[in-house]
C-alpha cells in the first residue's frame, strides 16, 4: 500500500498554499482520498501526477503564489486583531484551515499563554482549530477546547473560497474553574505541571451570556473584514501582474 501524505507534505512538495490543495482535491485534479474530515494523498499517485504534469503546461491553480499569511497583510491584519480583542475582551486568533496560527494571538488569556509553551498543548489546539475549520456550514458558537475554556470561529472567504478562520476564545464556560480532578486530567493531557496549571486556571475571560451573544453576532462581521483584506490584496496583485505583463509586451515590441 502506498504511503499517505498529509496536506502539509503535499504543500511542501508542490509549493502552493493549502487552500489550493483542498480545491484541487475537491475538484478531482489531485489524487486524494478523504479520511474522516481530512484529505490524504497516496504518495505514488502524487509522484505520477507530478511526473505527468511536468510534461504539460502548468495549470494556473494559485493566484500569484501567495499564501494566506501574505494575502492577509500582517501589517494590517495583526493590528485589526489586536483592536478586535481589545473591544470584545477575548482572545483573537487567525489560522489557516490546518489550524496553523498565521500571527501571534491578540489579547491572549493567561491560561493560554502558560499552556501554549507546551508542544503537546500546541498540537491539541491545532487539532481543535482544524476541526472547527472542517465544516463550512457550522455556525459560530462557543465550543469547548482541550484547554478547558471555550472558543468560537467564523471562516475567512475569498471569492467564495474558504481560506482560513478567525477564532475568538479564552472564554470560561458556565462551570469554572474546573474541579481539582479535572485540572489534573487537563495537566496530564497537555503535559504540563498540575500545580502550575492550577495557578493559571482562572486567567480566562468571563463575559456574561449577553456579552457572548454579542460576540457571536459580530464575529461574522469581524471575519468579513479579514476576508476583505485578503480579497483586496489579491485584486492588487492581479493588477500588478497585468501591468507587468503589459510592460513586458511593450518591451518586446520596441
Amino acid at each position: 500500500m502506498s504511503a499517505m501524505l498529509t496536506t502539509k507534505d503535499v504543500q511542501e512538495i508542490i509549493n502552493v498554499d493549502r487552500s489550493t490543495i483542498y480545491r484541487m482535491a475537491e475538484a478531482g485534479k489531485l489524487p486524494a482520498v478523504k479520511v474522516g474530515r481530512q484529505w490524504r494523498f497516496p504518495a505514488d499517485e502524487i509522484e505520477a501526477f507530478l511526473s505527468s504534469a511536468g510534461t504539460a503546461d502548468p495549470e494556473p491553480v494559485v493566484e500569484t503564489g501567495a499564501d494566506l499569511a501574505t494575502r492577509l497583510l500582517p501589517g494590517v491584519a495583526k493590528p485589526l486583531a489586536d483592536l478586535v480583542g481589545s473591544i470584545f475582551g477575548v482572545m483573537v486568533l487567525v489560522t489557516d484551515l490546518d489550524g496553523e496560527p498565521l500571527m501571534e494571538p491578540s489579547n491572549p488569556c493567561g491560561l493560554f499563554a502558560y499552556v501554549h509553551g507546551s508542544p503537546r498543548a500546541k498540537d491539541r489546539c491545532a487539532e481543535t482549530w482544524r476541526d472547527l475549520g472542517s465544516d463550512p456550514h457550522m455556525l459560530p458558537k462557543f465550543r469547548p477546547t482541550p484547554l478547558g475554556f471555550n472558543c468560537a470561529r467564523d471562516l475567512i472567504r475569498v471569492n467564495g473560497e474558504v481560506i482560513g478562520m478567525v477564532v475568538m476564545g479564552g472564554v470560561a464556560p458556565a462551570q469554572w474553574p474546573p474541579v481539582p480532578a479535572r485540572i489534573r486530567e487537563l495537566a496530564s493531557d497537555l503535559r504540563v505541571d498540575a500545580a502550575a496549571l492550577n495557578s493559571h486556571i482562572d486567567e480566562v475571560f468571563h463575559p456574561s451570556e449577553d456579552q457572548q451573544e454579542w460576540i457571536l453576532d459580530f464575529l461574522p462581521l469581524v471575519t468579513s473584514m479579514f476576508s476583505r483584506i485578503a480579497e483586496e490584496r489579491s485584486k492588487l496583485v492581479e493588477r500588478l501582474d497585468s501591468i507587468a505583463s503589459l510592460a513586458g509586451t511593450h518591451r518586446r515590441s520596441v
